[in-house]
């Protein structure tokens, strides 16, 4: 009885493991991809309606993200490892104190036909 050695394509060949570096990079793609989620969910949810810009900020972010595994292209702009710049991570931030119905310095923000 003869065997042959498991080929690249069958199940049971075992790929390698990703390096921790990658592992992080993936952890850190998924987190930005969930928090952009979140903040569109919560907006969605609350009924709050989000600006033009606001609503393609987050689309156009999400897809440069899965796209590139991260949303800028400077390094100067943002961490080596992170997905979102500065700038993105706070205007993510504000859309999603907008959606939960607080203004830009935490305080809650009175909706429209809402009593005191």
């Amino acid at each position: 009885m003869t065997r042959k050695p498991p080929s690249a394509k069958s199940p049971s060949a075992k790929k390698a493991p990703p390096s921790p570096f990658e592992a992080q990079r993936e952890a850190t793609k998924r987190a930005a991809l969930n928090a952009l989620k979140r903040a569109k969910r919560a907006a969605d949810k609350a009924g709050v309606t989000l600006s033009e810009w606001e609503g393609e900020f987050i689309q156009s972010v999400s897809e440069r993200v899965k796209t590139h595994g991260r949303a800028f292209a400077d390094p100067e702009k943002g961490a080596p490892g992170q997905a979102l710049s500065a700038m993105q991570g706070r205007k993510l931030k504000e859309i999603a104190k907008k959606a939960k119905g607080e203004g830009p310095n935490g305080r809650r923000v009175k909706k429209a036909g809402e009593e005191r």
